[in-house]
């Protein structure tokens, strides 16, 4: 987990200088780390805001380049990889727990998203599945790390 916080860091420095080639690399470095991560870390709420963050930044990152359509790919894909975890019953109860409470904050961020952007041929496909808003979790609490959503 220490390398991905590095890498995304790093990502978020370079984001910041307007190196968005360097950023958007080091940002596809984290997410591949936060990938493999994903079903390995002891920690799973840990690992599952990892995974969504990786997701997030690059979907902030190719809005910067003007790239929604790609925007809206990386919001799709991390809040139906959330669903498809949490309704997983062969996966622990806490990587599904965690997968379920950060579904409600990937659904917020993929309903601003289409508001501020309209539809992309992914949020058609999201918005088709029939549970594609999670149910309310029965605990919520704050973010796991320092980390949040998104760069900015």
């Amino acid at each position: 987990m220490q390398h991905w916080r590095k890498t995304t860091e790093q990502a978020n420095q370079r984001f910041e200088q307007g190196d968005l080639i360097e950023a958007r690399e080091l940002y596809l470095h984290a997410l591949a780390l936060a990938q493999v991560l994903f079903l390995r870390w002891p920690e799973a709420d840990q690992a599952v805001a990892a995974c969504v963050i990786s997701h997030h930044n690059l979907a902030d990152l190719h809005l910067r380049l003007g790239q929604p359509q790609e925007s809206a790919r990386y919001l799709c894909d991390i809040h139906r990889r959330l669903l498809q975890t949490a309704a997983d019953p062969q996966l622990p109860a806490a990587l599904r727990g965690a997968a379920l409470q950060h579904s409600n904050r990937t659904y917020t961020e993929l309903l601003g998203f289409i508001e501020a952007h309209g539809h992309y041929p992914p949020s058609r496909l999201l918005a088709a599945l029939p549970d594609a808003a999670p149910q309310p979790a029965h605990t919520l609490k704050a973010e796991p790390s320092t980390y949040r959503y998104g760069v900015h």
